[in-house]
């Protein structure tokens, strides 16, 4: 645990099961390990073992995405005592809809009499963890958000984008093991229908914005304002990753 929390530059002392506790990790997390799916363009197979996990992530130094992120981070926080499960997302698209089960992996924290949905493995998502409480408006400083519950109850968060509030992804409260996520995980590191096939990519929380690469381009975002460089050539891509994410290309393969 000390390597992993060394990984993610948290304080190790006063270390308790509490709120405060769970918004200093799960912020560190974002802040220091990038959502990425280079191992699928560099034919790194994906698997959901929590050993191989923790030897990518926090030997090597690298990210991952949510199966990946979130799936460690679960063991990370059950190692400090807090009670969890991982429970199966379903994504929202404009224009296709829902995905379909274990299209994401999320996390809920269980504190005394209270639930929390943390997540580290989905982008551009909150900063901090969510009351799992239906129909309140929760500011977070990536926006606001609200988490609704239809009438079977299955459980959807929104944020606000544009004075409207848009679906980012919906989830049942049952646990679910890691294994689970296996095929669609499969479907994601391999299919040519999986947005994670169409091009690499690698983002990260900043204390002030979010940095992110693409095949063809380098985003800064700083206090609101934004600054874009071309990348032109995959030793422009490497130069990028390893100079913003410390993430060393030689470690392919």
């Amino acid at each position: 645990m000390k390597k992993y929390l060394d990984r993610i530059k948290a304080r190790q002392a006063g270390i308790a099961v509490d709120l405060g506790t769970l918004k200093m990790l799960q912020r560190q997390h974002l802040l220091n390990v990038p959502f990425e799916n280079l191992d699928i363009h560099w034919n790194r197979p994906i698997v959901l073992d929590t050993e191989k996990l923790y030897a990518k992530i926090v030997g090597e130094g690298r990210g991952g995405f949510c199966y990946e992120l979130n799936g460690l981070f679960n063991e990370l926080l059950r190692q400090v005592g807090f009670q969890t499960r991982l429970v199966s997302a379903r994504v929202f698209d404009s224009e296709k809809g829902f995905g379909p089960e274990f299209d994401h992996a999320a996390i809920i924290v269980t504190i005394g009499e209270l639930e929390y949905l943390a997540d580290v493995g989905f982008g551009d998502f909150t900063v901090e963890p969510l009351r799992l409480t239906a129909d309140i408006e929760q500011q977070d400083r990536e926006g606001d958000f609200v988490i609704r519950r239809d009438d079977f109850g299955v459980l959807e968060v929104a944020k606000r984008v544009d004075g409207a509030w848009t679906p980012q992804y919906r989830f049942e409260m049952l646990g679910r093991d890691l294994s689970e996520f296996a095929t669609m995980c499969d479907f994601h590191q391999y299919s040519p229908e999986s947005q994670f096939t169409k091009g690499k990519l690698c983002s990260i929380l900043t204390d002030n914005g979010r940095k992110s690469l693409t095949d063809t381009r380098f985003i800064v975002t700083s206090n609101g304002e934004k600054i874009e460089a071309a990348v032109e050539s995959e030793l422009d891509f490497e130069m990028f990753l390893e100079r913003e994410f410390g993430i060393v290309p030689a470690l392919r393969g």
